[in-house]
């Protein structure tokens, strides 16, 4: 069974009724037992860093997260599911992360041409790192297939460029983050559950982990 973590912020009915179509059973929870006991566990996001990382906190669910992380459970964080994997973000300010992903959480505008409409949206093909094994998570995915975003931050380095644990990228304007994985602990800038069959691919290689 995966746990999709229902904190006040996310796309959690679609993500579930894409985890059913692929024959997962899945539940949207706040229960901390639910979570410990699932197989594994979803963190999905939408809105702003700072409002995310409290509500998790206030939720009570910010350590069942990095005990999941810690007991190696597979952990996918989805677009500011993923940005909350890393160690801080500075979306209206500077905020703490689980710290889970070494990096930073910052404007894409800093890497864009101007020519490039903010917030991102729209469908980008992946790109996997050279030299590096893929992901499990795209174990039915191609490099060149696309998948949709909608985000203004992105996952970097402190240091700036790429953090080192990105797993995919996508060209907009820069070669910007699109997945992460270190671990169990696996994250998409991109909606899987909007991404029509790709999408569904990589739902259905974490539901294997």
């Amino acid at each position: 069974m995966t746990a999709i973590i229902d904190y006040g912020v996310g796309n959690l009915f679609s993500l579930r009724s894409s985890l059913e179509f692929i024959g997962e059973r899945a539940a949207v929870t706040r229960e901390a037992g639910d979570i410990r006991g699932a197989d594994r566990v979803i963190l999905p996001g939408v809105g702003a860093f700072g409002d995310a990382a409290d509500k998790l906190n206030e939720s009570g669910l910010r350590g069942v997260v990095l005990e999941t992380a810690a007991a190696g459970k597979p952990l996918l964080g989805i677009c500011l599911g993923m940005q909350l994997l890393f160690d801080r973000g500075f979306e209206y300010g500077e905020h703490r992360g689980l710290g889970l992903i070494p990096g930073e959480v910052v404007p894409i505008g800093s890497v864009v041409p101007e020519s490039c409409k903010i917030p991102h949206i729209g469908w980008n093909a992946l790109k996997f790192p050279e030299g590096r094994e893929k992901s499990p998570i795209f174990k039915y995915t191609n490099a060149g297939d696309c998948v949709y975003f909608v985000h203004s931050f992105y996952g970097a380095s402190p240091s700036g460029g790429l953090p080192e644990d990105t797993a995919a990228t996508a060209e907009y304007g820069a070669e910007l983050t699109a997945a992460v994985a270190r671990g169990s602990v696996y994250g998409t800038q991109f909606h899987p559950e909007k991404s029509g069959g790709v999408g569904l691919g990589i739902l259905k290689a974490f539901c294997e982990l």
